[in-house]
């Protein structure tokens, strides 16, 4: 077996050097390559496929969460650690149906982060200091939607802001589809696909589609099929 190759992506240069540096000591892992955008982490993702991606959920123009969603898209095998200056069960969410192999904290001691790399790498999840098989990250995660969806539960049939159509791509979207295989499946334009999406994330008052899914899994308004978070 060969060492561990990672990236790091983090537009704060200090706290990016630091976790390099602290994983360059580690034996066994490869620091490969670093990134202070979304944009660029997707360009080295593409040209190294690095086994291990260290991501800031906040980073300017694509975040952490659109990042690790268009790999998952791409069926790139690079796995996708989460770090964030906010933890919150909401945004634990975002990050598993994203497709994230590993969240944690920014305030991480540097030895958790080098066992959080050497699971991942190994196709663990890990969840602050919870690793998980696969079939184990699975019950965890829908028993995390379940209890979502229960305090949001109301009595009598819930209240839905979307048309028929938007739902029908909102439904899409949660399969992990993009606007072309919308357009395609629903026979529309793929103009027509992105003003469903804009008017969905409008009404619901969220930033990108990972948080819509979300907010209507929380409401119980789509289901989650587990299968699509990392095929």
């Amino acid at each position: 077996m060969g060492d561990i190759s990672v990236i790091v992506v983090d537009d704060h240069p200090l706290f990016r050097q630091g976790v390099v540096d602290s994983l360059s000591l580690e034996p066994g892992i490869r620091v490969v390559g670093q990134a202070a955008t979304g944009e660029e982490a997707l360009e080295l993702i593409h040209a190294l496929y690095p086994q291990v991606a260290i991501v800031d959920i906040n980073l300017p123009g694509i975040n952490g969460q659109q990042v690790t969603h268009q790999v998952i898209t791409e069926k790139i095998p690079t796995r996708i650690v989460l770090l964030t200056g906010y933890d919150d069960n909401e945004q634990i969410l975002h990050a598993a149906i994203a497709g994230a192999a590993g969240y944690c904290a920014k305030d991480i001691e540097p030895r958790h982060l080098t066992s959080v790399v050497r699971h991942v790498a190994n196709g663990e999840y890990v969840i602050g200091d919870l690793v998980f098989n696969r079939k184990d990250f699975d019950r965890w995660l829908e028993k995390q939607l379940e209890t979502a969806r229960r305090s949001y539960s109301e009595p009598g049939s819930p209240f839905r802001p979307l048309s028929d159509r938007e739902m029908e791509v909102l439904e899409c979207v949660v399969k992990g589809m993009s606007n072309k295989e919308i357009a395609a499946l629903l026979g529309i334009s793929h103009q027509t696909v992105k003003n469903h999406v804009t008017s969905i994330l409008r009404k619901f008052g969220v930033d990108d589609r990972t948080q819509a899914v979300v907010y209507a899994l929380k409401r119980g308004w789509v289901k989650l099929s587990i299968e699509k978070i990392q095929e």
